[in-house]
Order: C-alpha cells, then structure tokens, then sequence
C-alpha cells in the first residue's frame, strides 16, 4: 500500500521531500476532481492525504464518499475532517483501536 497526496505544488511539496512518490499537483478544481477519482480507483493506495480547505470546496457527494472511504483511508490535514479524528480514521482502517 502507497500514500497519494493530492494539492497545489505548495502543499504537496513537503511530501515530495518526505520521500513520498505518489504526489499529484492539482491548482485547478477540475484536476482535483480527476487525481482523486482516479486514486479512488487505484488498488495500490492505501492513505490519502489531502488539506482540509480542499475538502470544503468538493461537491458534497464526493465529500461524503472520501469521509466514508476506508480504502483508502482519507486524511485532510487542518481544517475540518468531516467529524473524525485521526484516531477514529485509523479504527476503521485498521479494524482495532491502537490507542488501547
């Protein structure tokens, strides 16, 4: 399983430097759109990272599919993350509570 990380240069470039390959530069909303559905397709990614205030502009269907996906797990960093925590996202993802 891979990380994606889908934003503008700006954002995905830290990750680029963590070492992370699948980075996807998106300054339009209709590249946005594509990269995710195109990750949301994949077999091979198992995380998301996308940044919160991109989640806000998403239609409200693809929204609630990234909120509710479990493979790959969607994280937004800053910003609202639908409700769940990281905790509660990796829960799902992962099938037990690591906390306890």
């Amino acid at each position: 399983m891979e990380i994606a990380v889908v934003g503008n240069s700006d954002f995905i470039l830290g990750f680029r430097l963590a070492g992370i390959k699948r980075t996807y530069a998106a300054n339009r909303d209709e590249k946005f759109v594509e990269h995710i559905t195109t990750i949301l397709g994949s077999d091979d990614i198992g995380i998301l990272v996308l940044k919160g205030s991109d989640m806000e502009r998403l239609s409200p269907r693809l929204r609630t599919t990234l909120e509710e996906s479990v493979r790959p797990t969607v994280i937004a960093i800053g910003g609202e993350e639908g409700g769940l925590s990281m905790r509660e996202r990796i829960k799902r993802s992962v099938g037990v509570d690591l906390w306890k």
